[in-house]
């Protein structure tokens, strides 16, 4: 059980840095730093967005429409961090004891 808790919080640990990488890139992109003319920054955002849109979607359904701010990767992140620190450690004390 251990095991899979630990598996649990390095895949939510994967997709936090995903999540960081698309929003600094993005930013990049706005402020005309990088430019999406270039195949592979281009392909990263397409690929960082195909892997974090099912995270977004039903946050974004929930949220109010706050105009060009998205604060979905916001709270998908404080998702993560309530997962990690709260949850994940009171399972894994459960298991501990119940093993």
């Amino acid at each position: 059980m251990i095991a899979l808790l630990q598996i649990v919080d390095l895949l939510l640990s994967v997709i936090m840095w995903i999540i960081v990488v698309q929003a600094i890139l993005s930013w990049l992109v706005a402020f005309n730093v990088v430019n999406t003319h270039n195949d592979f920054v281009r392909q990263l955002l397409f690929a960082l967005s195909r892997m974090t849109e099912p995270l977004y979607r039903p946050i974004r359904r929930l949220m109010p429409d706050f105009g060009a701010l998205d604060f979905s990767p916001m709270v998908v992140l404080l998702i993560i961090y309530i997962l990690r620190n709260i949850v994940l450690p009171r399972l894994a004390l459960a298991a501990a004891g119940m093993g």
